[in-house]
């Protein structure tokens, strides 16, 4: 009997052996070439951050690992994906490639013409569905539109779509009879080297597909039941922290989905505010997808037309975490510390950003991208674009966050700030979150020295409001672009 061709397996956001349809389907016709494409720049949607890069080498590192427990071995080769693939087919007698779909515009653009050149040198592209629960372009309105309001594509996204029941691991996956050339993951130089400012992601990070389903196994029985409570607080370890590895495609959607399938937790609010959360992801591709240009352009065309002012010292100072308003600083600090900032603290310091310092909501998404572990091609710049007030389905301008009184809601205590501001640490509770209120003798019993151990605020909060809703005024009687 004639072996099988091998067939050749992409890994791109997908780098999981189970609930993977490109390999499961290769690997029950024939010998797997699993492959890893560091491909240019431009083919994707930008360079990866650098706090991505350090989670690639590990996730990279533990597929290997797993692929090594079967017998088989990860390629890792770099180029322009045609030039690759059609090299390791030539060389391995390899004639098919698998793949799962990607759904950013960029993505798409160079998979739809890399189908159509491997064609031609007689190299079939098949692709699989299961980066997302729902196909974007199936998925419409009554009048054949995108959706453009989160709460009527959550309603057709829970009536409308069944996510199919993930698919296991392969049990076997067979080995060709030979192997193409590969680069070492070393090579690529992806992990910083002096200083090694990564070197407490480890801390909370266990980047790989084992990784994400003890995280996944960790919260179901932990801390689902009590997360529409627990996850507003970041002092409390109620959140999943399951987004980078859904970024990296270490767990899929569907495996998270049916995870929580049935689950009898309480009243079930905690599953549904959970899956509600999964929802937002999806709509957030759902947005790319028909919207390209979300990642650079408002779609509220009127915020074409506002005054940013870009103050680049301010700009610095927020990415240091050096703003005076303390739970600004300790989400701009943790995300120094972890490559992470929880989701509450992420709206406090974007509004603070885009309406507090009226920077350009563009300047924060591209240093969320490259500080970011779960920097997500559709997720950052929609979340951006809904705290500015210029997206589909966006909070309102006039919705601006007060950084003292969010600090004091949803960090009571001060745990949080005292943990990544140490230098508050001693402070009286009472002014933790407002140390510029504190009296000389309690900042001095504290050891603080405003302006020298810690910053003055760099504005005033009713002054920033007010101009803000002035530089808003300017252009809300203009008429929105449909």
């Amino acid at each position: 009997m004639t072996k099988a061709a091998p067939i050749i397996v992409w890994f791109r956001k997908d780098l999981r052996l189970a609930d993977n349809r490109a390999l499961a389907a290769a690997a029950g016709e024939a010998p797997v070439i699993p492959l890893y494409i560091r491909e240019p720049d431009e083919s994707g949607n930008g360079p990866l951050g650098a706090a991505q890069r350090w989670w690639l080498h590990h996730s990279l590192e533990a597929l290997a690992a797993r692929l090594g427990r079967h017998g088989s071995q990860l390629i890792f080769r770099s180029g322009a994906p045609l030039d690759v693939i059609s090299d390791v087919a030539r060389t391995t007698g390899a004639s098919r490639v698998h793949w799962n779909r990607r759904y950013d515009p960029n993505g798409i653009t160079v998979d739809t013409s890399l189908k159509k050149a491997l064609a031609t040198r007689e190299i079939i592209a098949e692709s699989f569905p299961g980066q997302l629960l729902h196909e974007p372009i199936r998925l419409l309105t009554t009048t054949g539109g995108p959706y453009r309001v989160f709460t009527p594509f959550w309603r057709a996204l829970e009536s409308k779509i069944v996510p199919s029941p993930p698919v296991d691991e392969p049990r076997h996956v067979a080995k060709p009879g030979i192997w193409p050339e590969s680069e070492t993951l070393s090579d690529w130089a992806l992990l910083p080297k002096k200083p090694n400012w990564a070197a407490t992601f480890s801390e909370i990070w266990a980047p790989g597909e084992q990784g994400a389903f003890a995280r996944l196994h960790e919260f179901t029985d932990e801390k689902l039941a009590d997360y529409k409570v627990h996850r507003d607080f970041p002092d409390t370890d109620g959140t999943s922290l399951l987004s980078p590895h859904l970024t990296f495609g270490e767990i899929s959607p569907a495996q998270v989905w049916h995870a929580t399938q049935g689950m009898q937790i309480a009243d079930g609010e905690g599953v549904a505010t959970f899956r509600k959360e999964i929802g937002w992801r999806e709509f957030s591709y759902h947005l790319l997808f028909h919207y390209p240009e979300l990642p650079h352009r408002n779609l509220d065309r009127r915020f074409d037309h506002f005054r940013w002012l870009d103050r680049e010292d301010d700009f610095t100072r927020w990415t240091k975490g050096l703003t005076g308003f303390p739970i600004v600083d300790a989400g701009m600090r943790q995300l120094w510390q972890h490559g992470y900032m929880h989701n509450r603290v992420r709206m406090i310091a974007a509004s603070f950003l885009i309406k507090g310092l009226l920077i350009d909501w563009r300047k924060g998404e591209q240093w969320f991208r490259d500080t970011l572990v779960d920097a997500d091609p559709a997720n950052n710049p929609a979340s951006w674009q809904w705290v500015a007030g210029s997206g589909a389905d966006a909070a309102p301008f006039f919705r601006i966050f007060n950084p003292v009184l969010q600090g004091e809601k949803f960090d009571p205590d001060g745990a949080y700030v005292r943990r990544f501001v140490p230098e508050l640490g001693r402070l009286d509770r009472r002014y933790l979150h407002r140390p510029f209120s504190a009296p000389a003798a309690v900042l001095a019993a504290a050891g603080i020295e405003l302006g020298t151990t810690y910053p003055n605020p760099i504005v005033d909060h009713a002054n920033a409001r007010e101009r803000a809703l002035a530089a808003f005024g300017e252009i809300a009687s203009a008429p929105r672009e449909p």
